[in-house]
């Protein structure tokens, strides 16, 4: 169950359409804004940078930045 770590933050491996949990929590932090993300929430990432966005303005963001 997700919330076998209530309160801290989870270690996730993403991957192509989904993500592997690497150790228990509850949620992950947006790598743009710094954000609480739960992981039931959780829709927008980066295989390649192995990070997590909020939404998707974050994420395009992300992806700007990342190209210079």
């Amino acid at each position: 169950m997700l919330m076998a770590g209530s309160g801290r933050e989870a270690r996730i491996h993403y991957m192509a359409g989904t993500f592997r949990l690497l150790s228990d929590g509850d949620h992950v932090r947006c790598a743009v804004t710094g954000a609480s993300i739960p992981l039931d929430a959780l829709r927008y990432w980066s295989v390649a940078r192995q990070e997590a966005y909020v939404d998707a303005a974050a994420s395009l963001a992300a992806e700007e930045k990342a190209r210079g």
